[in-house]
C-alpha cells in the first residue's frame, strides 16, 4: 500500500518526524501493513476497555530515590541541550514542502 504525499505530510507534522528518504517511507509502509492486520480480528460483541488491567487492583509503589546527582552524565545523552535542559522533541525540524516530498515517494 502506497502512502500519499498528503498522508506523509500529515504524519510528519503530527509526529515531528522527517520521512525525507526512501528508507523512512518504506519503514512507514511496512508499519501500516503490519497494523492493517488488526482489521482481520473479529471484535463483534467485545466492549472497549480503558485498560487491559481494568479487572485488577493496581497498587502504587513507594518512590524511593536510590541514586542521584548525575545531571552531567544524563545531559551527555542529549542530542541538543540549552543550558541544563534537554531540547525536546529533537525532531523539531523544518519539514520539506509537499512538492519536495513527492520525490521520495516515487522511489518507494
Amino acid at each position: 500500500q502506497k502512502v500519499s504525499v498528503e498522508v506523509l505530510d500529515h504524519l510528519e507534522h503530527l509526529a515531528l518526524v522527517d520521512f525525507r528518504d526512501s528508507e523512512g517511507v518504506e519503514r512507514l509502509q511496512k508499519a501500516i501493513q503490519f497494523a492493517d492486520q488488526l482489521h482481520e480480528v473479529n471484535t463483534d460483541g467485545v466492549e472497549p476497555m480503558v485498560s487491559v488491567l481494568e479487572d485488577r487492583c493496581l497498587y502504587l509503589r513507594e518512590d524511593d530515590v536510590t541514586e542521584g546527582n548525575c545531571t552531567k552524565e544524563l545531559l551527555e545523552n542529549a542530542r541538543e541541550k540549552v543550558e541544563e535542559y534537554f531540547v525536546a522533541p529533537p525532531g523539531n525540524i523544518p519539514l520539506p514542502k509537499l512538492e519536495e516530498r513527492d520525490i521520495f515517494l516515487q522511489g518507494s
